[in-house]
């Protein structure tokens, strides 16, 4: 199997970690002068492993290695949340290129090789996936025109001007020149460490139904108003959330999770009813039937409560990702390296969050694998994994990287 420089993948992420430090993680938003730099920064290590690097006019970097035998497209994204953690993301960039330069060094798989790709913007600041459904050709050009910064409202064509990227050309990956596509993750949650394992085998990714629901009732005066003729939004919304939390468990799935991430109540004053409330709801599991018969009976609790009143409800649906299927052969591949380096150190498992590598399984066979998180702490600039377990993952990914190539 290929050899990985345990030293070289940890320098490599540690110098990532200055780009946007933020206390002991980072701030690296999406098209961000740090994201630039950690762009440009992995283009010079594509470039002096021999590899044709193109970076596109969404923001993607490809590193294409000059060689007609069979290849893997390899990768994850380099932009952070807010003011969040150091390795979601770039740990799955660093480990392709990390393979890259083990494959090419490895005599047995003389004629292969792994290509990497960062995508751009997979935290969504300006959208949904924008980097790698842009790679799929399933980004229209609409949709960038439309695209805003969730954070500083700049628009995405202001952005990409600012960056030096406006007017580029966005590249489209060929299926047909790879195995497919490899991503590895941090967990971004505590299962693998709570149950002192070291590598997820992704099996599959979830897909999320997002949703805002409006409740107008009457705004009127606290003190004067009457209960028995109230039309009190907040009470509105409290009722449905207390009806899906009742109704959720009899039809969800062993591993289904639910959200209400936020409420606004206005105008907000203690000694003024709400004439208008407006709450944001998620639900996620890997199961697409499933996620549409939830769908369903939220539609129908909705459609009762505004019917039943005394409040207007409405519900809009504002994303619809869907589920995905990790390849069968990807996860074997990842099972026997694990196994052959530690084994029972491994288990098969779901990703409970969205991933580049559902995106690029609509087009070609897509496997994932996980480390653990410390805490299973992510999205926060606490986020953490043990130099060991990166290590080891590296070499977990290099190592099923080639049993993947050699097919």
């Amino acid at each position: 199997m290929p050899t990985i420089d345990a030293e070289r993948v940890l320098r490599d992420l540690r110098y990532l970690r200055t780009l946007g430090a933020y206390k002991t993680g980072v701030h690296r938003p999406a098209l961000s002068p740090e994201h630039l730099a950690s762009m440009n920064w992995l283009k010079t290590e594509l470039e002096s492993l021999g590899h044709e690097v193109t970076i596109d006019g969404i923001g993607n970097v490809f590193g294409i290695a000059p060689v007609e035998g069979r290849k893997l497209l390899g990768g994850s994204h380099l932009e952070s949340q807010n003011y969040a953690g150091w390795l979601d993301g770039p740990l799955g960039v660093v480990y392709a290129l990390e393979a890259a330069r083990a494959v090419k060094a490895d005599a047995p798989l003389a004629g292969c090789a792994v290509d990497v790709a960062a995508w751009c913007d997979e935290e969504g600041h300006f959208g949904n996936f924008v980097g790698s459904r842009s790679g799929i050709g399933q980004l229209s050009e609409e949709e960038i025109d439309a695209a805003v910064d969730r954070t500083s409202g700049t628009p995405m064509r202001d952005a990409l001007e600012a960056a030096g990227l406006g007017g580029r050309p966005r590249v489209v990956v060929d299926p047909a020149r790879y195995v497919g596509f490899f991503e590895a993750h941090i967990e971004q949650g505590d299962w693998l460490e709570a149950n002192k394992l070291k590598i997820g085998v992704v099996s599959a990714i979830v897909g999320s139904r997002n949703f805002r629901i409006i409740f107008e009732g009457t705004q009127n005066h606290a003190g004067t108003t009457r209960m028995a003729i109230r039309r009190d939004a907040g009470v509105a919304c409290a009722r449905l959330v207390m009806a899906i939390e009742q109704l959720f468990p009899t039809i969800c799935g062993e591993r289904t999770v639910w959200t209400t991430g936020r409420v606004t109540l206005s105008p907000g004053d203690p000694s003024i009813i709400p004439g208008r409330a407006e709450m944001l709801f998620q639900f996620r599991d890997t199961d697409a039937a499933l996620l549409d018969r939830m769908e369903a009976a939220l539609r129908d609790l909705v459609a009762r409560a505004d019917r039943e009143g005394p409040c207007k409800v409405t519900l809009e649906q504002q994303r619809k990702g869907m589920p995905a299927q990790m390849a069968e052969h990807f996860q074997a591949a990842v099972e026997a390296s694990a196994e052959a380096r530690r084994p029972g150190c491994h288990t098969r498992m779901p990703s409970g969050v969205g991933h580049d590598a559902q995106v690029l399984a609509r087009i070609m066979p897509a496997g994932m694998m996980f480390v653990p998180s410390i805490g299973g702490i992510s999205h926060h600039w606490t986020e953490n994994t043990s130099d060991e377990d990166i290590v080891f993952g590296a070499q977990i990914y290099a190592d099923a990287a080639g049993r993947l190539l050699k097919g």
